[in-house]
């Protein structure tokens, strides 16, 4: 079969949205007085409790750059402007140029670079770890993490990047031997397997705190294309862990108040709206020759099981394959369609259509994610090159969301913000409320912003987009929107004036690396 060249099209088609409509756009915003004020809050003793996007991660790693960026630093900095002082604000330093990210051949890559591997230009770019062959320096690897070395009594950051809600309730998350056991926890709890993360953010005895948790008890589960319902937190579970949590917040000092967040909609970050889902491109000689080897076998097979009435009509019209010259869908397994490898199996003739046996090619209502961008076009391993991910062979459910696991996902999460905003209602006054899902949701449907005249859209795409090569986790520039929208919050809540941060005083996504 011919090479279909689209591997890693994910950055292919994000680099192209550089050159979207520009509509003018901005959240609500407290009217701010000429001098800054704290109003009835107290950020004297400033403490933040989350997961990756309170943690300063970004571009798949925590490293230093992106902890000196992280979300509730850039919080301090506009709170000590309120309180009239210098806050401090010590985070677990992970002291890494480039963090971890993953470690191939023995060695270890750190965060996710736009890199330019061919030299070609502009369109061919594509995220990579740091230390991908050919990367300049400080691109030329990443660490793994150690233990923090300082002192753990003035921490005010305990974000823990890859953790779920119930994961900062318990001990278990700083043991090694349990399955809850996270690592860049253990690095700086204060008695790794005895405390939880929450245990240690009371006995910072914070006057205010930043509490942002539950987004991976979604997240988790979609970015795997729904194939793990084990991490998809349930309702009952979220909201028991949730009004633990606040309880014990707002019960360990009397005085304090905070800040917490809803769960934005996940399925309209970068991560699922760079791939589309018709990314198979194909020239005439290559659709006709899918069409003779593949589709016509294949749609014949279905129309037999038909007439069998094993498969309803509605059926097989939905899983019928059919190629042309042009954009294709992407032809992928779906989990709610009927299993035919029995009647697969029935026949020698048959037995070759097993790995269609829950096929069909994508729609507009599905949604591919980021990671299928570095399979699709590639040749399936074992096959000679004859059959290609995406094109004559489907890609597994954890690279997609159909239509009923986007439901699930939309419908969870609109069920925890409900427990989120409950929790703030019932919290006598001393809780705002940030409306992350809010502003997310506007930014993505005017698809761009303009902020202290810089321009953000909602992609990773240089020089504008407001995430980061992951296509998860804002970049700098990207987390300064977003405290802004915590500000909008506080301000309206507790009478204060906490000026904002300047978008313009914070990096976006960094133009592409070449090759040495």
């Amino acid at each position: 079969m011919k090479k279909i060249n689209i591997k890693l099209l994910a950055a292919l088609l994000i680099m192209g949205a550089c050159s979207q409509e520009v509509l003018e756009f901005d959240p609500p915003t407290t009217p701010e007085t000429t001098t800054p004020s704290k109003g009835n809050a107290d950020f004297t003793k400033f403490v933040s409790i989350g997961n990756s996007l309170t943690a300063g991660f970004q571009a798949g790693a925590l490293f230093t750059e992106g902890q000196q960026n992280s979300l509730p630093l850039i919080l301090s900095k506009q709170f000590s402007l309120a309180q009239g002082t210098t806050l401090a604000f010590n985070q677990p330093d992970i002291n890494s140029v480039n963090g971890y990210y993953t470690v191939v051949g023995g060695k270890v890559l750190g965060r996710l670079i736009l890199f330019d591997a061919d030299g070609t230009g502009p369109k061919t770019p594509a995220p990579a770890p740091a230390g991908t062959t050919g990367m300049p320096a400080p691109y030329t690897g990443g660490d793994v993490p150690t233990a923090f070395t300082g002192d753990k009594t003035k921490l005010n950051n305990f974000a823990v990047p890859g953790i779920l809600l119930g994961q900062a309730l318990i001990p278990d998350t700083g043991n090694p031997a349990s399955p809850y056991y996270n690592g860049l926890w253990a690095r700086f709890a204060s008695q790794p397997g005895v405390k939880s993360i929450l245990q240690d953010a009371i006995a910072a005895q914070p006057s205010f705190f930043l509490f942002d948790l539950g987004n991976n008890d979604i997240l988790g589960y979609a970015t795997g294309g729904g194939s793990n319902p084990a991490i998809f937190t349930s309702e009952a579970n979220f909201q028991g862990q949730y009004n633990s949590a606040i309880t014990a917040l707002l019960t360990a000092n009397p005085n304090a108040k905070g800040v917490i967040a809803n769960i934005p909609d996940v399925t309209t970050i970068p991560f699922f709206t760079t791939v589309a889902w018709n990314a198979i491109a194909l020239d005439a000689a290559t659709s006709s020759t899918l069409t003779t080897n593949l589709a016509n076998n294949y749609n014949a097979f279905l129309d037999g099981m038909i007439a069998a009435k094993y498969i309803s009509a509605e059926e097989g019209a939905k899983r019928k394959l059919s190629y042309k010259a042009g954009a294709n869908g992407i032809l992928l397994s779906d989990e709610t369609l009927t299993d035919l490898t029995p009647y697969m199996n029935a026949s020698a003739n048959t037995q070759p259509l097993i790995p269609y046996a829950r096929a069909r090619q994508a729609t507009a209502t599905d949604l591919i994610t980021l990671s299928a961008g570095s399979i699709l076009g590639t040749a399936v391993p074992g096959t000679g090159g004859t059959a290609v991910y995406g094109v004559s062979y489907p890609v597994g459910d954890q690279y997609v969301l159909i239509p009923t696991e986007i439901a699930e996902v939309k419908a969870r999460t609109t069920a925890f913000n409900n427990i989120i905003k409950n929790a703030a209602d019932g919290s006598n006054g001393r809780l705002a409320l940030a409306d992350v899902n809010a502003t997310f949701t506007a930014l993505v449907n005017a698809r761009a912003g303009v902020y202290n005249g810089v321009t953000i859209t909602p992609n990773f795409a240089p020089p504008t987009g407001a995430f980061s090569e992951d296509g998860v986790h804002p970049n700098s520039r990207g987390y300064a929107f977003m405290a802004n929208i915590f500000i909008d919050a506080i301000n309206a809540k507790f009478s204060a004036n906490v000026p904002k941060a300047s978008i313009a005083d914070y990096k976006g996504t960094g133009l592409p690396v070449s090759a040495q």
